[in-house]
């Protein structure tokens, strides 16, 4: 396949998604232009004159979590808005003035606190939240995870600030013991992210310690050589915006903040475990999108390798189970079959050096 019409499908495939996304955000607020609020908190605002349709699926990030409850941030105007488990607006104003709406409705309504394990979702690269909400819900039933599928902004801004929302969301899981994580895609980076934590005020955040395992579909653990080639693309740029960059030419740059897991993670890939995969241009086994090489991450707990497209991957039976499995077990098929992949030497040690007080450096 040839660089014009590869761009020219990872575009309408991307327009899709993110098109799609925005059309659901629009439908469960009733299809009104009109965005003003239930509690009729921050009407007349800035953010108020944003078109839904787009704004929806675009530029709103999760802050905050109270069981299927969620307060979100607008990237451009920094305001928030609270939204019920159907997504229907509850308030609109600052991030204080949902909470408080929210407390409010928490005593009304006598909810429970949140307690026991959870599992955090996030998607890929202009999919909607909703699309990791079937692997949360199969998760819920059969195990009794609560599950946060979580939005972010994935075209709108870098990886670093869908890291800090990812931050937020997760500190604000008052009460629950243990906290999973399941990314696609890009959110596996963010995730990466997230676990390399930062110390520039006023974002500083560490990683929490109730982190348990993590799994990561079809992760481009070392980057997208497609993204790469795309990424002076006008229409790769205009739809993906900077996190498809970072994805691609600016990953060497990305890839310095990124952290390994240092909890159990497993890696699941797309692909038909042969030398050709799905795109016979692309070299190596591959899912249509990106390699299985790319996937792999020194340290795994476990790998495995499934026959399914890099879009449909998370939505895939045979994932469910494999993901459920190994949030509950540790592995994907039992623990004689696991595959897991060593940690460099090397790199394992530059990494305890970095980390060891300066006279232990030698």
């Amino acid at each position: 396949m040839n660089g014009r019409t590869d761009a020219i499908r990872w575009t309408w495939i991307g327009l899709v998604l993110v098109l799609s996304g925005a059309a659901w955000s629009w439908a469960e607020e009733g299809g009104s232009p009109s965005p003003a609020a239930a509690s009729g908190v921050g009407q007349g605002s800035a953010a108020s004159q944003t078109s839904p349709l787009f704004d929806g699926a675009l530029s709103w990030s999760d802050r905050y979590f109270f069981h299927q409850w969620r307060i979100q941030r607008h990237v451009k105007t920094e305001q928030c808005r609270l939204l019920d488990g159907n997504g229907k607006r509850h308030a609109l104003g600052t991030f204080e003035e949902c909470r408080a709406k929210l407390e409010g409705i928490k005593r009304d309504q006598k909810l429970a606190p949140m307690r026991g394990k959870a599992v955090v979702l996030l998607h890929g690269l202009g999919a909607p939240c909703w699309s990791m909400s079937l692997l949360g819900r199969h998760l819920q039933k059969h195990a009794g995870y609560e599950a946060f599928a979580v939005d972010y902004a994935s075209t709108r801004t870098s990886v670093d600030d869908h890291a800090w929302s990812l931050a937020n969301v997760i500190q604000s899981l008052e009460g629950i013991e243990e906290i999973n994580l399941v990314g696609h895609s890009l959110g596996n980076i963010v995730i990466r992210r997230y676990l390399a934590g930062d110390t520039t005020p006023p974002r500083a955040w560490q990683p929490d310690c109730r982190i348990g395992r993590i799994v990561m579909i079809a992760p481009p653990n070392h980057g997208s050589s497609t993204a790469t080639y795309l990424s002076d693309n006008s229409l790769f740029k205009a739809v993906f915006g900077k996190s498809g960059r970072q994805l691609g030419v600016d990953w060497a740059d990305l890839e310095r903040r990124l952290a390994t897991p240092d909890v159990e993670f497993g890696i699941i890939a797309g692909g038909f475990s042969n030398q050709h995969g799905f795109d016979l241009f692309m070299s190596g086994d591959d899912d249509g999108r990106i390699s299985v090489e790319t996937t792999r991450l020194a340290g795994a707990t476990d790998f495995v390798v499934v026959p399914a497209l890099h879009e449909l991957i998370a939505n895939d039976a045979r994932v469910f189970e494999l993901t459920l499995r190994f949030l509950t077990a540790g592995y994907f098929i039992s623990a004689e079959q696991r595959r897991s992949i060593p940690r460099d030497p090397l790199a394992q040690r530059a990494e305890n050096l970095e980390s060891a007080p300066p006279s232990q450096r030698r």
